[in-house]
């Protein structure tokens, strides 16, 4: 490779739900391009974050968690994860370091059997390591490098021990990606930190305060999206959005009493946009009822998922 050369490719962050992969592609790209919440399954569709190191630019895509789906939903989202990961140069395996993977009904397990089913060598990041001891950790890891393909190779080219939300081990771990994607022209330009439109990650961000502020399976059962963007004279946004429940009673619990908890996200929601987007926004929140959403075709396509047909 010559000093001029340049590198690009995808990087598939993959992992059980709560593994810390958005946290991980915030990290990576250095600002917030997918929620996080400390509720599992909370990412849906894949996210695709942009940086760069050098003369490399790697194009990170922040999976669902991979566990075993029950609903039409969740199959969606796990068919999309495996997806994202069978479209990448580099797929990186995420573990909670706190969690110990069991041999059986484990979503940890089932993503490495899939792995070697696939035939597809990863690199295995433990994750959160400022929360185990390293006697721990070091157990952990001898057990997961041990594990082969079908051909009895390694079933991770790699191991790093990081810790995404101290960002302990981060930097390394980009400088590994940059040598690790393929010789070729960038795909974006030098300035963008994002692959979707900034009306779906404005969604996205208010959807995170639901699920911040929402308890027990209704976020689960709540979609947001963003029905209008307009640009101000004076140089602000007006969004407005609409959260999407499956129930008349749910729409209650999300505005609350007095529409206090919706007035709360909204409020949240947009020192979040502002922040980010570095100019005013006018937020305008609206909930609806629509009962068979979690069954319809468009709203699938609005978050980016193939329906699946049963």
């Amino acid at each position: 490779m010559n000093a001029e050369a340049t590198r690009c490719g995808y990087v598939a962050l993959i992992g059980a739900p709560n593994a810390g992969k958005s946290t991980l592609l915030n990290a990576l790209v250095g600002a917030k391009v997918a929620i996080v919440s400390p509720k599992v399954q909370t990412t849906r569709a894949r996210l695709t974050g942009i940086a760069i190191e050098n003369k490399s630019q790697m194009i990170f895509v922040d999976t669902p968690g991979i566990f075993e789906p029950k609903r039409r939903l969740e199959r969606a989202m796990v068919s999309d994860a495996w997806t994202g990961a069978g479209d990448a140069d580099v797929v990186a395996l995420l573990v909670d370091s706190r969690r110990p993977v069991k041999a059986n009904n484990d979503d940890t397990q089932v993503i490495l059997d899939a792995l070697r089913k696939r035939g597809k060598q990863a690199l295995l990041l433990i994750n959160k390591v400022d929360a185990v001891e390293r006697p721990e950790l070091l157990k952990l890891a001898e057990k997961l490098s041990a594990e082969k393909m079908i051909d009895d190779t390694p079933l991770f080219s790699d191991i790093f021990m990081i810790s995404a939300l101290t960002g302990d081990g981060v930097q390394d771990l980009s400088r590994f990606f940059a040598r690790s994607v393929p010789e070729g022209p960038w795909l974006y330009p030098e300035d963008q930190i994002a692959t979707a439109p900034m009306r779906y990650l404005a969604a996205e961000v208010t959807r995170e305060k639901l699920f911040l502020n929402l308890h027990q399976e209704l976020p689960y059962q709540l979609t947001v999206e963003t029905e209008a963007w307009e640009e101000q004279k004076d140089g602000s946004a007006k969004v407005s959005q609409v959260i999407y429940v499956t129930r008349a009673n749910h729409k209650g619990i999300v505005l609350g009493k007095g529409g206090s908890l919706i007035k709360k996200v909204g409020e949240m929601a947009r020192k979040d946009l502002e922040a980010q987007m570095e100019r005013r926004v006018h937020l305008f929140l609206f909930v609806k009822v629509r009962e068979n959403w979690l069954d319809d075709p468009e709203r699938y396509r609005e978050m980016n998922l193939d329906f699946p047909k049963k």
